[in-house]
């Protein structure tokens, strides 16, 4: 409760207001696989380590993460994207009802659903084992229709991109959610930054940014180059997630940085779902960005103390 007090907020009032809000999330999904086991030999046909498996669990990746941490916050979150016409589209589809998501995924009977496979033994994972596509254009094309029908319904827009081929429309989705005074985030990938121009946030890691932006010696070398690109895109906000820096937002009212409230690092994977799930569904409750960005980056560090990809839960959130 310290957190919410630092900020002049109180928990009933704001669980109210985060349970009003309804956040239209877009992007890549995936099925996170994990197979856990024990390595205790060497095989004998290479050398590699023996897995034996003991137990398997499945979660929600990429942009249905970024869905199941809005519900987890509280929040009313709607997954628009394409999957496969196959088994594991079903699994996602069964995760997101039992966390609470409302769905609207597009099956392309010409592609399989994106599955990242995990194998951990004694709490570090061996192998990674990556199953994908990229969906066909006709298939994206009804996606942006649908996107233009389920808008009126929703406060706030998260494009989650993690180049899978889900957003290959995402400057016209930009253009229509801004149109219709929508708030539209971005968690974005790769080097050409120009199809997200006229978000309202982009939030890049420290490596994505360096990326598009090239390497800083200063801080103040890092707010011009933040500026710079902030100014090229007329983004009303950047953010830089900094890893053990913590993040730093820049806005017209200058650079604003916080601390990571990180008190152990366990699993960085799908922190950066969780640090846009939670500014997404804090500016879909009207909350200032500034204090957006401080329930984040406290969720974010509640996050990478759990295995995989995981969700910050509102009662774990609040009680900090």
């Amino acid at each position: 409760m310290a957190l919410l007090e630092s900020m002049g907020l109180e928990a009933a009032p704001l669980a109210k207001r985060l349970a009003g809000a309804r956040v239209l999330v877009v992007g890549d999904v995936m099925l996170d696989r994990y197979w856990f086991g024990d390595a205790t030999r060497i095989s004998p046909e290479a050398p590699v380590p023996v897995a034996r498996i003991e137990k398997m669990e499945e979660r929600a990746g990429g942009a249905a993460n970024v869905a199941r941490n809005i519900a987890s916050l509280g929040g009313q979150a709607t997954l628009l994207s394409v999957v496969g016409d196959d088994e594991a589209a079903g699994a996602l589809e069964r995760l997101m009802a039992d966390a609470g998501v409302a769905t609207s995924l597009k099956r392309d009977a010409s592609i399989a659903t994106t599955i990242k496979l995990r194998v951990v033994a004694r709490q570090q994972q061996l192998i990674r084992l990556d199953f994908e596509d990229t969906p066909s254009r006709e298939i994206l094309a009804d996606k942006l229709d649908e996107f233009s029908a389920l808008l009126p319904a929703h406060d706030a827009v998260i494009l989650s991109d993690y180049g899978k081929g889900g957003l290959a429309h995402v400057a016209a989705m930009v253009t229509l959610a801004r149109a219709a005074g929508k708030p539209v985030l971005v968690d974005p990938k790769g080097d050409d930054y120009a199809r997200y121009a006229g978000a309202t946030l982009l939030t890049p890691n420290r490596s994505e940014f360096r990326q598009v932006a090239g390497r800083w010696a200063d801080e103040a070398e890092l707010s011009a180059k933040a500026e710079a690109l902030r100014s090229k895109l007329a983004l009303d906000a950047l953010l830089v997630t900094r890893s053990e820096e913590g993040m730093t937002l820049f806005t017209d009212a200058g650079a604003l940085n916080q601390a990571t409230l990180a008190r152990e690092v366990y699993d960085v994977s799908g922190a950066g779902d969780t640090v846009i799930a939670t500014l997404g569904l804090s500016l879909a409750a009207s909350l200032p960005l500034a204090q957006a960005m401080t329930l984040a980056n406290a969720a974010a560090g509640i996050v990478v103390a759990k295995l995989g990809t995981a969700v910050c839960r509102q009662d774990e959130l609040f009680a900090l």
